[in-house]
């Protein structure tokens, strides 16, 4: 099944809300937010050798990424309505 599929009523909510852009974006910061939490939950079970307390390194990695991607989408979301705002 495609995403828009699987979350088609987010979607429908997000886009009217926030216009096309804004909402798809919203909807995939969810998602990357929703990977997050299940990352930080299997991090709890595979906890490093070297560092007892914290997840391996590969759940520290993808985390990581995670919360990269996070802000990136975030800083978009931000920029597009600067730019709304600007042209009113």
């Amino acid at each position: 099944m495609s995403v828009y599929d699987d979350h088609k009523a987010a979607l429908e909510e997000y886009e009217f809300r926030m216009g096309l852009e804004r909402g798809r974006l919203a909807v995939t910061l969810d998602l990357v937010t929703d990977a997050l939490v299940l990352v930080g939950q299997h991090g709890v079970y595979c906890q490093s050798a070297r560092q007892p307390g914290k997840p391996t390194m590969d759940i520290q990695m993808i985390q990581q990424s995670l919360t990269g991607a996070k802000e990136l989408i975030a800083s978009v979301m931000t920029e597009i309505q600067r730019k709304k705002r600007e042209l009113q």
